[in-house]
């Protein structure tokens, strides 16, 4: 069955300037020129999207591209100059200030860059603060607090203040700060990249283990390809307020839509990103050293291809549609495109 959606945005622009929304009325696809002769700027340009319920939708971006613009348009902390949002098939751009906040309180979480925890505050009591704010019983919070404090592996910590914690600690306290309130719809603006490489290592393994947990639907905005692959289901890739493309992994390196992208992933980690059915040639009558599921990574299997003298079997549910051996191993590692997609 098709995947619920979750957040869907159809031609949202975000143009800073005054007299924005009436232009965008009198001319409602402009061009960049006539965006600069109105003195507005362009910070998204017709963006759409979907985001399935339970799926981690990552928007990347070099600096400057749009993406935190456009997540903060999702959830009009920022007010979008035109376009369609919709959250539950409900018209975000329709509700009011009041309904918003009600809504941010009790169904989004957000998490940012800087922690923004508040120094004078215990870990226990900054986690609690969002329930405090809905005016929830104390004991009732501070529960539900220690539940998030645990859940974020900082149990123990509860009477520190932010700073007796490391970054990774303090991030931590945001996370879980954000998950009191128990959000159905997770923005996450960059969370991890003010942090030391090993600690947010250590970040995206935590968030793994939480999303494993929890199915959120998230949208994540990050700079870094790599992250991207690890937490994404699939990847929207901005440049100068657009959305280029949106995909899998797999897909962005296998059919990119344009030479940008294709130098944006031109550094990837092909193996562990690309699938046996992504290099499979078709099925061999030849003898076979085994199976490989068609979902399987190139980096999960192909030291048992290096150790085998013969091609292993494609399989998808439990029907062989293919074959890998060394050459199609071998052209992955090398950086080069699988048989036929040169």
């Amino acid at each position: 069955m098709p995947a619920t959606e979750k957040l869907v945005c159809r031609g949202v622009w975000k143009l800073f300037g005054p007299g924005a929304e009436a232009f965008l009325a009198r001319t409602p696809s402009p061009s960049r020129e006539a965006v600069a002769a109105a003195r507005l700027v362009p910070a998204v340009i017709d963006a759409s999207l979907s985001v399935a319920e339970g799926e981690c939708f990552v928007i990347m971006g070099l600096s400057g591209s749009g993406k935190s613009t456009l997540v903060r348009c999702l959830s009009r902390l920022v007010e979008p100059s035109a376009g369609e949002i919709r959250f539950e098939g409900r018209d975000l751009r329709a509700a009011s200030e009041r309904e918003l906040i009600e809504l941010r309180r009790h169904r989004m979480g957000m998490v940012f860059q800087h922690f923004a925890l508040l120094p004078h505050l215990s870990v226990l009591e900054n986690v609690a603060f969002p329930l405090a704010v809905q005016g929830v019983a104390r004991a009732t919070r501070e529960a539900r607090a220690r539940e998030m404090i645990a859940l974020v592996g900082l149990e123990g910590r509860e009477g520190r203040l932010p700073r007796e914690l490391s970054g990774g600690q303090q991030q931590r306290v945001g996370i879980a700060r954000s998950l009191a309130v128990g959000p159905e719809l997770w923005f996450l603006d960059e969370p991890f990249s003010a942090l030391d490489p090993l600690i947010r290592r250590e970040m995206q393994n935590e968030f793994l283990r939480l999303q494993s947990r929890l199915r959120k639907t998230i949208v994540f905005i990050t700079h870094d390809f790599d992250e991207a692959i690890r937490l994404a289901d699939r990847i929207a890739i901005m440049r100068d307020g657009r959305i280029i493309q949106t995909g899998t992994a797999e897909e962005l390196i296998l059919a990119p839509a344009d030479p940008y992208v294709a130098d944006f992933t031109r550094e990837a980690p092909r193996a562990k990103i690309l699938s046996a059915r992504a290099i499979m040639r078709p099925p061999t009558d030849a003898p076979v050293a085994g199976t490989i599921e068609a979902g399987r990574r190139v980096a999960d299997f192909a030291a048992e291809i290096e150790a085998a003298g013969a091609p292993f079997a494609v399989v998808e549910n439990g029907r062989p549609i293919g074959a890998v051996g060394r050459a199609e191993v071998m052209a992955v590692l090398l950086g080069r495109p699988p048989e036929g997609r040169a």
